[in-house]
């Protein structure tokens, strides 16, 4: 072979002598084409090309007609050429041989360019797949673990086994339901619905740290012990708060009731993402399945996210559905299939708790719900509460401690919260831990003043009567409060010009209960109030969201005008009409709470509410009214207000100067306290 092949070549690279002949020129270009083809194919290769193409005696051949036969059978791939064709040149066809080759060098050039790069992108997916079949090999016969995810984990078992120590709250949470003070009434009716063979959606209404959550989370653990309730022993208590749920109306996350995760962009498993498949993540209300979801604030919940979940209450189930689930695709787990055809199970009891009034939470929850009102915290609860703690934490209490707890707060978890506060104050004074700790009122005070706290009841009952100055009622986040109110009046400077003053800052509605008290005033004295310039006063300047206060007002401005004094140890609420008759107002049962804060001996309270007021209440004397007359009876000293009093005198005496000083041709003098 190598012999032939330098037969065949021998002659390519050397140059003739020049002559100057066209021949010479021509068998110049037919050596260097020759030459132009062993380096495109290799000359081993156009030796093998040449003998099945026929043309290896024409490349041996000296004459220049043989050799440019051969060249075109070489370039064409063509053994059948046996002439040049006639009417063409040799150069002619020397230059169609030219220009083929140039096609092949192009055609090579671009080819080598894109095997270039299929090999490279072949490499890299093979590098991939190598890698991919290592990890599942991996996962398959070895654990997941390597040194340095292992020290990653030894790291979080040494954080986990350091404490600091256990909170007070953990420590003085509940653990029973008898250990909660002050709510028996609560936890029996819910109770009642939750313990049943038909449990209820419940409501819990009430002021923030009386212990609703705890209690719900104990009533459930109480009926997964008895057989007759749905509940497993399994049976979870998923809470929420439902200040803080936050929720995409596209349905890309959505926490409480699930959301389709977008095969490519959401974080769905790989395998699924690579064949396209949405995955559902299911939520809490699957989680909750057959037990208790508790949301907690749930009148702060977004107005759209509780209609949705109405709906799940409704259905019991809560459904997917994603542009990307291809029912028909073989792709498709089992359980993706079933959660977008079936939906994922969601039958659970709900338990909301909120601080607000029910008539701000949404109408279409509360008919689907049972509500349950949680009472608030009297100081006596307050100190049974702080007594309680004490014990737990192994610490005396010097007495009196807790009854300063008492006067500063009304919730459990923040009377709890002073305590531990006071305890720890007396332990860095100490500057150890003694066995037996003992808390002062001076750690308490000391507490009580860092934290810029201010006693919880600003108004007390005294045991004495006071003309011009009453207590009214009212209520504010479950908790009901004293209102103080007073009034002042003067003799008009001309009869039937009088004013009379009030709060801007009262309120509308308070306002309006004024104006029914002046009617009212005229039809039991039988005089008119426009005679008098009258001041009445709603101290601290409180907004009063309603008309309860109007029989307080119109008692205030009875003992101002003639001088009656009026107890201090009674509170009163209801609506007065221009008729005089007492009319029902809300809030009845936490505005009886307040008076008992407060002090109060007794509440006045209209008839219409009496079926409100506790059977069970003591240390207050409740009496229902009708009508103002019976108000004036209980209010006043003696039964009834004075018919004529201090202002009648200082009527009379306005009238002598003012006579006096026109005589003397005077101006009129302003009558002033």
């Amino acid at each position: 072979m190598n012999g032939i092949i330098a037969r065949i070549f021998k002659g390519f690279g050397a140059q003739p002598a020049v002559s100057g002949s066209a021949e010479d020129e021509l068998q110049r270009q037919v050596s260097a084409l020759m030459g132009v083809l062993a380096h495109i194919y290799g000359a081993d290769k156009l030796v093998l090309k040449a003998g099945k193409l026929e043309a290896l005696e024409l490349m041996k051949s000296e004459a220049l007609r043989d050799r440019v036969i051969a060249l075109e059978r070489l370039v064409f791939d063509d053994p059948t050429i046996e002439e040049i064709p006639p009417g063409k040149d040799i150069r002619d066809v020397i230059s169609e041989v030219e220009d083929e080759i140039a096609d092949i060098l192009a055609r090579r050039e671009v080819e080598g360019r894109l095997e270039k790069r299929i090999a490279e992108r072949m490499r890299k997916k093979h590098e991939e797949y190598v890698r991919e079949v290592k990890m599942q090999i991996l996962k398959e016969e070895g654990p997941a673990d390597n040194a340095h995810t292992l020290k990653k984990y030894a790291e979080l078992e040494k954080l986990e086994a350091r404490k600091l120590a256990r909170s007070a709250m953990e420590l003085l949470r509940p653990r029973r339901l008898c250990e909660v003070v002050g709510q028996e009434r609560a936890i029996q009716a819910l109770l009642s619905k939750i313990a049943s063979p038909f449990p209820q959606h419940v409501i819990l209404y009430g002021p923030p740290g009386v212990g609703k959550t705890t209690v719900a989370r104990l009533v459930l653990e109480e009926a997964k012990k008895l057989k007759f309730t749905p509940f497993a022993r399994n049976a979870k208590f998923v809470e929420v708060d439902g200040a803080t749920l936050r929720w995409d109306p596209r349905e890309v996350t959505n926490p409480l009731l699930g959301s389709v995760h977008d095969p490519i962009y959401q974080g769905a498993r790989r395998d699924l993402a690579e064949t396209g498949v949405p995955e559902p993540k299911l939520g809490l209300v699957t989680e909750a399945h057959g037990g208790v979801l508790f949301i907690d604030e749930i009148g702060e919940m977004d107005p759209i996210l509780l209609n949705k979940l109405l709906k799940v209450l409704e259905d019991k189930r809560v459904y997917f559905d994603s542009s990307y689930y291809d029912p028909a695709d073989p792709h498709v787990p089992k359980y993706i299939k079933k959660l977008f055809e079936d939906g994922a199970p969601a039958d659970f009891v709900l338990i909301g708790a909120t601080t607000r009034d029910p008539s701000t939470i949404n109408p279409a929850i509360r008919s689907r719900t049972a509500e349950v009102y949680f009472e608030p915290l009297t100081c006596a609860h307050i100190k049974q509460i702080v007594e309680d703690a004490a014990r737990r934490m192994k610490v005396r209490l010097e007495p009196g401690v807790s009854d300063i707890i008492s006067d500063y707060t009304i919730e459990g978890r923040k009377a709890t919260a002073i305590l531990a506060d006071a305890m720890g104050l007396a332990v860095y004074r100490s500057g150890e831990r003694p066995r037996r700790l003992t808390v002062t009122k001076e750690h308490v005070l000391e507490v009580i003043r860092s934290a810029r706290m201010s006693p919880y009841v600003l108004v007390k009952a005294q045991d004495r009567a006071e003309v011009g100055h009453v207590f009214g009622l009212g209520v504010s986040d479950f908790v009901g409060t004293v209102i103080e109110m007073e009034a002042i009046a003067f003799p008009a400077r001309e009869s039937g010009k009088g004013m009379i003053r009030f709060n801007d800052t009262a309120g509308s509605m308070a306002k309006d209960s004024v104006f029914n008290a002046a009617s009212v005033f005229r039809k039991v004295t039988g005089r008119d109030l426009a005679d008098y310039d009258v001041h009445v006063n709603v101290v601290g300047g409180g907004l009063i969201d309603g008309p309860s206060a109007g029989s307080a007002i119109l008692v205030a401005i009875l003992s101002a005008v003639t001088g009656t004094p009026v107890r201090q140890d009674v509170a009163i609420t209801g609506e007065i009409s221009i008729q005089g008759r007492v009319k029902g107002v809300g809030g009845v049962f936490e505005k009886i709470y307040g008076a008992r804060q407060a002090g109060m001996k007794k509440v006045i309270v209209p008839l219409e509410n009496a079926k409100d007021v506790p059977p069970d209440l003591r240390g207050i004397e409740v009496v229902p009214v009708e009508r103002i007359e019976d108000v004036l009876a209980h209010v006043f000293e003696g039964g009834t207000f004075r018919s004529s009093g201090w202002c009648e005198s200082e009527s009379k005496l306005a009238q002598d100067i003012d006579a006096q000083d026109i005589n003397k041709g005077s101006d009129p003098v302003a009558v002033s306290s």
